[in-house]
Parts: structure tokens; sequence; C-alpha cells
């Protein structure tokens, strides 16, 4: 079995390449989707409310998200910290999830993961799949999907690796700076180069 790791920065348009992967019958391994899961285990939640402070939750006591998201992306050592606590959960789920694909038979699987090299899950993947685009396209994708300032855009922007270090990492890169035809045409010959690389 082959495991793409899917990565780009906040705003490259990585979830619109996952979804066309998953219409051609790949399954996906969202780490977001995990990610956001964890904080049903009361242990991850009380850990996190210990070191943020109970502001972070909301009048049900769940997290607030956008809350802590204002709390870290401005801040790289409380980002650190948040990451430290959750991290470790998110892998041994992610590694159960591969665990099950590989012993249905499965010959592809996307890990989709914004921060694939920055946790550390490059030894998970056979193959890193990086999306990039132009950065005047990509803040304002962020500006109107999570309703912020330009400037809140290039803070979380600047709160992740770059891209050009990204670029360091990555197998095949697909820049998703154009239209819905083109990107499906470049993730045709992204799907035709991992056919040639590994099932030859």
């Amino acid at each position: 079995m082959i495991v793409i790791g899917l990565t780009g920065s906040i705003g490259s348009g990585k979830s619109t390449v996952s979804n066309i992967l998953k219409k051609k019958n790949i399954k996906i391994i969202d780490a977001d989707e995990i990610s956001r899961k964890i904080f049903d285990d009361k242990k991850a939640l009380d850990d996190v409310v210990r070191y943020f402070g109970s502001e972070i939750l909301n009048a049900d006591n769940v997290l607030d998200r956008k809350k802590l998201g204002s709390i870290v992306f401005s801040d790289k050592d409380k980002l650190e910290k948040l990451n430290s606590i959750t991290h470790p959960i998110i892998i041994n789920k992610i590694k159960a999830s591969i665990d099950k694909f590989n012993k249905q038979g499965k010959r592809i699987v996307v890990l989709d993961a914004p921060l694939l090299i920055e946790a550390n899950l490059l030894n998970l993947v056979d193959i890193v799949l990086l999306v990039t685009c132009n950065e005047n396209i990509q803040i304002e994708r962020i500006k109107k999907r999570d309703n912020i300032s330009k400037e809140d855009a290039i803070l979380r922007i600047k709160s992740q690796m770059s891209v050009e270090d990204k670029k360091k990492y990555a197998d095949y890169i697909i820049d998703n700076s154009y239209n819905q035809h083109k990107l499906e045409l470049d993730i045709e010959k992204f799907c035709y180069y991992v056919e040639e690389a590994h099932f030859d």
C-alpha cells in the first residue's frame, strides 16, 4: 500500500485536492478531522484548559476553537505547547487508520495533514504531495473562509512553516493558483506519476 502525504499551507486549497482524490475512490485520512475529535477525549481537553485557562471554553464548557486559535496563532510558544499536548494522540489515531486500510488491501491511501512536515509525520508516508498557491490568492481565501482581516490572515500564514521550506520535503508539487479544470488535470498527472513510480 502507498501512503501519500498531502500537505500545504493554510488557504492553499489542499482540501479541494483532497476532495477530488476522494471522488477517485481513494481513501482519505483527514488529520484535521482527527484533531477536531480529540477534544471528545476529556483528558486532552483538561490538559489544554489547565494550560490555557477556562476562558477558552464557551458557556457549555465546550472548547471555543476560535478563541484558542486566536491565542496560539499569535504566540509561537503557546502553539508549540498546544501541539505537544495534541500531536501524540493524533499520531496514534492516524497510525490506527493506516493499519486499518492496509488490512483492507487498499492500494493507495492519502494522509491529508496540514502539519505533515512540522509534526514529524513524514515517516508515515511514501510520497509527499505539496499544494501551493500565489500568496495574494491564499490571503483572500483565508479572509473569505474564516471571515477575518487581511492582517489576521497574514498572521496565520506566518505561524506556519514557509512554503519554500516545505518544498524541500516535497516529492511532487501542485500549484493551485488557477481554475478547477487545471487543478483536476494536474491531479490526473499526479495519479499517473504515482502509478508509474510505484505500481509499474
